[in-house]
Formats: structure tokens, C-alpha cells, sequence
């Protein structure tokens, strides 16, 4: 399948499956959140490290369009890492994230910090999510699997997402990518507004990683919280086979259509 992006050192180029479900010349969440994480990712480290938090401002609509990469190191210590990633189109910031990276040590833990096990239903046994309820051309290269409630419907849901299309050409998706590709359909996940009548766009994502997630399908098990003045939340517990390892939080811009 062809690649959301193709990254030449600083240069993007975006494909259009990168397009979301409210404009077409606009990406979905997913793709700028995943690529803030594949360029974080690329920075060394002077001993292993893994990403605890990732937090990413859509500081404007990003265009289906060119775009270019900037990064820097923020703070190097012996326990952390602080990057700073930015999104440009056409000279313009986009997009501005920070990753926290956090150092690789393995510990003995006593049996009260064991992880959270998931109790409801896993992918095979989930029911198939059908990605044409979205005009979405991102959606295309997802699979869907709803444990409980169903995507765009109104009400908290639970739903396993698997990143299918390759995200960044010639690369693998990686553990971080594949969660920040899910955590963005926080909203539609656990919509309390219908679709087709309000607008309840995303203007930034926060995901905060307790351990590295293992295997292809990411659990967002998610609610929406709803304000009288035109904003609100959306939060997810997010899971893997093995039980909970993060959150995350999306604040909501709200509007009728």
C-alpha cells in the first residue's frame, strides 16, 4: 500500500491518503501526530530510551501539501530526553509537539504495580467496524474492531484500531507511531454529538505511555465530556493484548455545522 509519507531529509511529501473526515485538503490527525513521533524517534540517545509522552498543538488546519521537518533537543539528561518537533507548510508552523523520551531500565516490581487487565472483548472477538461510514481517506488504511458502542455514534465507546498502510515510506510503524495513529480517534470514538449536525475537531493530542504497547492492534477505550461555550474533552485508557499502558486527551473545538 502506498506510504502516507514520503520523507526525503527535511522534505515531506503527502500523500492523499493523509486527508480527514472534515475537509479534504486537510489531514486527519493521525498522520502529523505519527510523523512528530518517527522524527523524535530518529534523534539518539546516549543510552536506550523509550517515549513517555508525546504532546502535539495542530496549530493549523495541516494542508494535504508539502511539508518540512524541524527538530531539536530540548534537554539531555541521563534519565530524559526533550525534543521539540515542528511541522512546516510553506514556512508556516503547522504543527509543534514535544516527545518526552524517558531511559530503559528494567526493575523488579512488587505484584501491586501489576498492569491492568483488559476485560472487554479483543479484536477477533470484536465486531468489524465498516470504514465507509467515513469519507475519511485515512480511515481506508485502518482496521476497526469495536468491543463496545460503534464509531461516530453517540455515547463512550471502546474500539481496537490497527494501522494498516505504511505510514512513512520505507519505514516501520513503531510501537509509539501506532498508538498516536489510534489515541487521534479519541473523538470519534466516544462522540456525544452527532456527526452530521456539529463539528468536534481536535486542537491538539496529549498520549502518556506508563510502558512501550506490543503488537499491531491499539485499544481506545474512550468518553467525551461536553462544555456549554463551545469546547470540550475527549480521553481514552489505551491498551494492548497484555492491559492498559496509557492515556490519552484531546481538547475539542465545538461547533455547529
Amino acid at each position: 500500500m502506498e506510504a502516507i509519507f514520503r520523507v526525503d531529509g527535511n522534505d515531506v511529501v503527502t500523500s492523499p491518503y493523509a486527508a480527514g473526515p472534515w475537509d479534504p485538503g486537510m489531514q486527519h490527525g493521525s498522520p502529523p501526530a505519527s510523523l512528530v513521533v518517527w522524527a523524535a524517534e530518529r534523534i539518539p540517545t546516549a543510552v536506550p530510551m523509550r517515549v513517555a509522552r508525546v504532546t502535539v498543538d495542530l496549530m493549523r488546519p495541516v494542508p494535504v501539501a508539502p511539508l518540512t521537518i524541524e527538530s531539536d533537543v530540548v534537554r539531555e539528561g541521563r534519565k530524559i530526553q526533550l525534543c521539540a518537533v515542528r511541522l512546516l507548510a510553506k514556512g508556516v508552523v503547522v504543527v509543534s509537539a514535544t516527545v518526552l523520551k524517558i531511559r530503559v531500565q528494567a526493575e523488579e516490581l512488587p505484584s501491586e504495580a501489576d498492569i491492568e487487565q483488559v476485560t472487554l472483548p479483543g479484536p477477533e472477538q470484536s465486531r468489524v467496524e465498516d470504514v465507509d461510514f467515513s469519507s475519511s481517506p485515512f480511515v481506508t488504511g485502518m482496521s476497526l474492531r469495536a468491543a463496545r458502542g460503534h464509531f461516530g455514534r453517540v455515547g463512550p465507546g471502546a474500539i481496537w484500531y490497527r494501522v494498516d498502510r505504511p505510514i512513512v515510506e520505507g519505514a516501520p510503524v513503531s510501537q509509539s507511531m501506532r498508538t498516536m495513529a489510534a489515541a487521534d480517534f479519541c473523538n470519534g470514538t466516544s462522540a456525544v454529538l452527532d456527526f452530521r449536525q456539529w463539528t468536534f475537531l481536535n486542537a491538539d493530542l496529549t498520549v502518556n505511555f506508563s510502558r512501550e504497547p506490543a503488537g499491531d492492534w491499539i485499544l481506545v477505550d474512550a468518553e467525551t465530556w461536553i462544555g456549554p461555550d463551545g469546547a470540550g474533552l475527549a480521553m481514552a485508557r489505551l491498551a494492548d493484548f497484555s492491559g492498559y499502558f496509557g492515556r490519552a486527551i484531546q481538547t475539542l473545538v465545538i461547533e455547529k455545522r
